[in-house]
């Protein structure tokens, strides 16, 4: 097979499932035949007023990768081919991919911090991505998966470790409350990721009904609705005097301000979500009540422990799918329903329908 189809971002509101080539493996890369692959908000923010990471009007440094671009960096498929110089990976491996660019001069490759070397850039957005039949990708990203975990679960792996990561950053205690304003995949994720590291209260704030209902099946403990009056006050009733952690998984200047006066004096804010625009804040309030705000990008170091969590059922992110559609459909199933209906959560693309 020298072509296959593929989902191609050409420009907003422009991505086409066309033919392009099969890509080979350099020395140091991997090809996958990919299973599933997930629909991100980024993704999303690509198709609805890209380009955004994608670069268009200069190469990606570390790849030269410009232009069109093969979306998809939240996937699971089986290894086909490794180049010559790829030790630990081989033929049939069941794999999953951690989307994060290295930049080998960097000084934050040498002590960990990956995840903030630059330029910053991901597989699907600064290289084509796993909406296609096959992909290539560099061997350190490459995760093997047990047989145990089907390829939809793998296709979650990658925004079950942003939420993780989330948790582990905030320092999270066992029997700590948390409050979680938005309830899209990631937020809902953070719950599961609470919950597992041993919150005993998480409350979610979201204005989408049909999401609170799947924060509450998931294990949320109360939800409030984003539209109604004093939530500040309502979450500081439900965690006895405020929570101890908020993390903001939806990123705006309401849920930046509700989140921060729901926090008890001492507590700590993870910002999730990617601000699309810049927030105001008052910041003599956050001195004097001792507030904690970090922001954080992707993960790092955690994609084994998070295949662990969701293979022994720490995490069951399975009950995330909403809908599970074909790669020639993605546009109308899968892009425009994510814009149009919020009782769609996480939309998988399956490779082989």
């Amino acid at each position: 097979m020298t072509n296959m189809k593929a989902a191609r971002w050409h420009a907003a509101k422009d991505i086409r499932v066309e033919e392009t080539t099969v890509p080979s493996p350099g020395k140091n890369q991997v090809q996958i035949e990919v299973q599933f692959a997930g629909i991100c908000g980024s993704d999303l923010h690509e198709y609805t007023h890209g380009p955004m990471l994608i670069p268009f009007d200069k190469p990606y440094p570390l790849n030269g990768h410009k232009g069109v671009t093969t979306l998809g960096h939240e996937f699971a498929g089986i290894v086909n081919e490794v180049g010559e110089n790829v030790k630990n990976i081989k033929k049939g491996d069941r794999v999953v991919v951690e989307p994060i660019f290295k930049n080998p001069e960097s000084p934050f490759i040498a002590n960990g911090q990956y995840n903030l070397s630059e330029p910053l850039g991901f597989v699907g957005l600064t290289s084509n991505g796993g909406f296609a039949k096959y992909t290539v990708v560099e061997d350190y990203m490459v995760h093997k998966i047990p047989d145990s975990m089907s390829f939809e679960q793998g296709a979650l792996v990658e925004p079950a470790a942003v939420a993780v990561y989330a948790v582990l950053q905030s320092g999270l205690k066992i029997g700590q409350s948390c409050v979680i304003f938005g309830a899209g995949p990631i937020g809902l994720l953070c719950v599961q990721a609470a919950i597992a590291a041993g919150a005993t209260t998480v409350v979610v704030v979201d204005v989408a009904e049909k999401r609170l209902e799947k924060a509450l099946s998931i294990g949320a403990s109360y939800v409030i609705n984003g539209k109604s009056e004093n939530i500040p006050q309502q979450v500081i009733d439900l965690t006895n005097g405020g929570a101890d952690i908020f993390l903001d998984a939806a990123g705006v200047q309401a849920t930046f301000d509700g989140g921060l006066a729901s926090l008890k004096n001492g507590g700590t804010a993870v910002l999730v979500a990617l601000f699309g625009k810049p927030v105001s804040h008052d910041a003599f309030t956050q001195v004097v009540r001792e507030i904690t705000i970090k922001g954080i990008i992707a993960y790092r170091n955690i994609f084994p422990e998070v295949i662990n969590l969701i293979a022994t059922g720490r995490m069951p992110v399975e009950k995330l799918v909403t809908s599970k559609i074909k790669l020639d459909n993605i546009v109308k199933d899968g892009f425009e329903a994510l814009v149009s209906n919020p009782s769609e959560v996480k939309i998988l693309v399956d490779i082989n329908n």
